[in-house]
């Protein structure tokens, strides 16, 4: 079936930001991703991406190409595609500081075999869920500038804010005080703290945003403060997704462990190294009764549709904020994802559902 990997290019890309941002801890206005894309003898091609976020994972894109550097993929050369579940699990174990370098490798393999298939990626995964509002992200702004992009966000049809918070409380809660009086129950806000507050920081914001009716809390303790984490009041964790603190499958089963730390994991297969690793958290979330946020970084449509398709193969995936796409100056790829009026689906065609743009 001439099902050998035959080739694999690698290469990076600055695909620029249209609107930078701010969030707890840095500003954004570059977009760099890593590109990888396999041919197989047959002449099927898979694509992966990958951008890491140094401030999370420890990982500079400098590591992840470093990492994907032609001599240590000669493993992959010559290897069958069929032989999906072991190449990732290769993947997985030849490269543990790299998972943004793993999930380019992962997405692009999951591409490639599901082409060779002739089915979308999530039909193969096992499809749960056609489509789902995604959130667009407000960085960290004034109460004006807040509520400009909030209207034109609305405008474009999204319905669903994420809103970066945590530089300074009572700021914060005055933001989510004027984005209800502004749009009343016509939009659902999320709020992502950043590792940002305190324990009675976040105490007090529940306390004083409670009656606006704020979705879910994102990731408002530092990354290490797992007991902290856990110490918070049932009613306040049941709201908290688990962001920088949830990297791996190994973090997902320590938040599990009674006292339990979050109600809501937050899956970025940048943190974790791709679908495959997304999944083995995804399990361990449905077998604890937890709910999953899928999330990214500033991503190709390439990873985001990889993202979307690992998502919708799960029945506990209760939200999604594949936004990173979206306000991208360029990409590599076109198709992909479906998005309309905020509401994101899978496209019927085999594997990602990609074009590579020439």
């Amino acid at each position: 079936m001439n099902t050998r990997i035959k080739d694999i290019q690698v290469w990076s890309a600055d695909l620029g930001n249209q609107r930078p941002y701010t969030i707890a801890f840095k500003t954004i206005d570059e977009v760099r991703n890593a590109f990888v894309e396999i041919t197989l003898e047959n002449g099927i091609t898979g694509l992966g991406s990958g951008n890491p976020s140094e401030y999370v994972t420890g990982e500079h894109l400098s590591h992840t190409l470093a990492a994907l550097d032609v001599k240590n993929l000669d493993f992959l050369i010559g290897r069958d595609v069929r032989e999906l579940n072991q190449l990732t699990y290769e993947v997985w174990t030849k490269f543990p500081k790299t998972p943004a370098a793993r999930a380019a490798l992962d997405i692009a393999l999951h591409d490639a075999f599901t082409k060779y298939l002739g089915i979308p990626l999530v039909k193969y995964f096992g499809q749960k869920i056609k489509s789902m509002p995604t959130s667009n992200t407000i960085g960290i702004k004034n109460v004006e500038l807040t509520l400009a992009e909030a209207d034109e966000f609305f405008g474009m049809g999204f319905r669903v804010l994420k809103v970066k918070l945590g530089k300074d409380p009572v700021e914060d809660i005055e933001r989510m005080v004027k984005l209800r009086e502004r749009f009343g129950d016509s939009i659902v806000i999320r709020i992502d703290a950043n590792q940002g507050y305190s324990v009675q920081q976040t105490i007090d914001f529940y306390n004083k945003t409670k009656h606006l009716n704020i979705e879910l809390i994102e990731q408002p303790l530092p990354a290490k403060a797992v007991a902290e984490m856990k110490s918070l009041p049932d009613e306040i964790k049941k709201i908290v997704a688990a962001d920088e603190s949830l990297l791996t499958s190994k973090d997902a089963l320590e938040l599990v462990k009674p006292p339990y730390g979050a109600g809501i994991f937050n899956i970025k297969i940048m943190k974790c190294g791709g679908p495959s690793q997304g999944l083995k958290i995804a399990d361990i979330a449905l077998n604890a009764g937890v709910d999953l946020f899928w999330g990214c970084n500033d991503e190709s449509m390439v990873s985001i549709s990889a993202s979307l398709h690992t998502a919708f193969a799960c029945s506990n995936t209760k939200y999604i904020d594949l936004d990173g796409s979206l306000d991208l100056a360029q990409d590599i790829v076109k198709g992909g994802f479906i998005l309309k009026d905020g509401v994101m689906s899978c496209s019927d065609s085999p594997g990602l559902g990609l074009e590579r743009i020439r």
